[in-house]
């Protein structure tokens, strides 16, 4: 029960830490973020492929939005920037832990990614000052059904 727990707080600091500093030292927590749990929680045998594979998926997806219009960060680039990409290192470190009884029945991931995706780029962007380049509403609207599908591929990569 104790590792769950400190899963989800490591991943609420590191979230915090790429959130508010950027691409700045505060990435630093971040990766110690990252570290602690491959030391304590889990391992790079165990969840190491899972976190390289979807902070590439999460990169490719949101490089993808970023293009489209979706996302406009101040820092200039085709992809998106590091602190994002870490963030999706330290979501793929939940899957297995935290947010394991999201995985069966599917409907719990579909729900939470439904809900809860579109609720932290919403926190994210407020913090982060990223803008919605087509709005606030239509955004979020569309961010719904993309993570739901999105958060029951994942849990199912984590299987």
């Amino acid at each position: 029960m104790l590792k769950p727990l400190a899963n989800a707080a490591l991943f609420q600091c590191g979230w915090f830490a790429c959130v508010l500093g950027g691409d700045s030292a505060w990435l630093l927590v971040g990766l110690a973020v990252l570290a602690v749990h491959l030391l304590w929680i889990s391992s790079w045998a165990e969840d190491g492929a899972l976190i390289v594979g979807v902070m590439l998926a999460g990169t490719l997806l949101d490089s993808a939005l970023r293009a489209l219009g979706v996302f406009q960060f101040s820092e200039p680039g085709p992809l998106i920037p590091f602190w994002l990409m870490l963030l999706w290192a330290l979501l793929a470190t939940t899957l297995r832990h935290c947010l394991a009884w999201t995985a069966r029945p599917w409907w719990r991931a579909a729900l939470l990614g439904a809900l809860g995706g579109p609720l932290s780029y919403y926190a994210g962007s407020q913090l982060a000052g990223v803008q919605f380049g087509y709005g606030l509403t239509p955004t979020l609207a569309g961010l719904a059904p993309l993570w739901a599908l999105l958060f029951v591929g994942l849990q199912r990569l984590a299987r």
